[in-house]
């Protein structure tokens, strides 16, 4: 029986990767978030970490690109008590 090793990212190339697309202030491509990335990364290692990225509720993934909608509970409760109440 032969087995197969997957690759799993490390932590800091997730943490480059979740960088690069907070800073972003519009959706973006997966070319350009690889351009933009100051390290190679391997497509599939790429593709492994927007997985978890997506599931973890940190971005959303569509046909216009990638966009960071994650936001701390700090920033959050600093719009609440400054918004209007209805």
């Amino acid at each position: 029986m032969k087995q197969v090793l997957q690759h799993s990212p490390t932590l800091n190339t997730v943490l480059m990767v979740e960088s690069i697309l907070k800073k972003s202030q519009e959706a973006i491509k997966l070319a350009e978030l690889k351009r933009r990335l100051p390290k190679k990364v391997m497509h599939a290692t790429l593709l492994k970490i927007l997985d978890y990225l997506q599931m973890s509720g940190k971005i959303l993934i569509s046909t216009k690109g990638i966009i960071w909608v994650y936001t701390l509970r700090e920033d959050l409760n600093k719009m609440i008590s400054s918004g209007i109440e209805l």
